[in-house]
């Protein structure tokens, strides 16, 4: 049996279309994928199809991933996740109980608690949290919520510009943190 535990095994294996690689992919990520699907869309059957609906996706498109352009093998899939959650998300709730729920948006320091996750996989709880909180508030708006940076620099009155770098460089504190 191959060892899919080397990352590079594994995507070679996956663009293979391997089934082992495929199904060790999802024992391995599935969880945590799910928890920020379910962290975007707030109801376990809708976080489901978007799990489901994102594997599929990462399936079909294995061949497009590409380490240079997109980062990590698990960036790259929560993007795709994040993205199925956000259309979902988007679908749900009409334009305007979107506009609602933008301007009830309140900023804390306590946004992304373990307790508001409700999931400590893979320890994505707590590597969130040990980021500054402006930057976990800035990944809460824009990673679990699904604002774009145009109305994160509204709601937090913040140069767009500023926007775009400071989450640049929350997700960049999160890779050293998680080690990629």
């Amino acid at each position: 049996m191959q060892d899919f535990s080397n990352i590079i095994n594994l995507i070679f294996a996956l663009k293979q279309k391997d089934e082992l690689a495929f199904a060790y992919l999802y024992d391995n990520y599935s969880t945590a994928l799910y928890g920020i699907a379910f962290k975007i869309v707030n109801n376990e059957n809708d976080a489901s199809d978007v799990l489901q609906e994102a594997f599929v996706n990462i399936w079909k498109n294995i061949d497009t991933y590409n380490e240079e352009k997109g980062g990590s093998l698990f960036t790259w899939m929560l993007n795709i996740v994040r993205n199925k959650a956000i259309d979902i998300y988007r679908q749900k709730n009409r334009i305007a109980e979107n506009q609602k729920e933008f301007q009830r948006v309140s900023i804390s320091n306590e946004s992304l608690t373990a307790s508001s996750l409700k999931i400590n996989t893979i320890g994505v709880t707590k590597l969130v949290d040990s980021i500054k909180p402006e930057l976990k508030q800035l990944i809460d708006l824009h990673y679990y919520k699904g604002f774009t940076h145009q109305e994160i620099a509204e709601i937090t009155s913040m140069p767009l510009g500023t926007v775009k770098t400071k989450i640049r460089s929350a997700m960049t504190e999160l890779k050293k943190v998680f080690g990629k």
